[in-house]
């Protein structure tokens, strides 16, 4: 058997005080979860709709959030129900019938979802997000069409702007 020296057995002691602890997860752990909190409540309180890039909304002096509704989105080339093309701009632009039948079709099958309806008397809610160059005879037939379906609380879509203090 192999004699250790004095000066082995030393490094030896010396590095075993030196060991590398292990790492502390508690500390971590709280962060995340304080992270996650803060993610959760920060979340809840937005409202926002979903445009779309070839959108420009007008702008607006309300102050009131809108509630969720069905969103019914005018392009310069089509209009969807809930981000689904219902009929193109065009053809509404074309037709001279003062109701738009597909939409017409498509409202009243969303009515029919749990999520959207309300009672019958008082009229559904629909927010309507439409460029602002959309031309009036469209919208026209949309109001016409929404009111055909009992969606008669409607709201526009605008970008909300300060009011002045005059």
């Amino acid at each position: 058997m192999k004699e250790v020296s004095r000066r082995a057995k030393r490094m030896e002691r010396h590095h075993k005080r030196k060991k590398q602890p292990g790492l502390n997860l508690v500390s971590l752990m709280d962060i995340f979860t304080i992270l996650v909190f803060f993610l959760l409540v920060s979340s809840s309180n937005v409202q926002q709709l979903h445009t779309s890039k070839e959108i420009t909304l007008p702008t607006s002096i309300s102050a009131a959030i809108p509630k969720e509704t069905l969103v019914i989105t005018i392009t310069a080339r089509d209009v969807l129900v809930q981000g689904r093309r219902v009929v193109s701009t065009s053809d509404v632009i074309a037709s001279a019938d003062p109701l738009i039948a597909p939409l017409i079709d498509e409202l009243n099958f969303e009515a029919g979802k749990s999520r959207f309806s309300t009672a019958e008397k008082k009229g559904r809610n629909v927010t309507i997000i439409g460029d602002k160059k959309v031309p009036y005879e469209v919208l026209s037939k949309i109001l016409s069409s929404c009111r055909e379906a009992n969606y008669t609380r409607i709201s526009f879509a605008a970008v909300q702007k300060a009011r002045s203090k005059s």
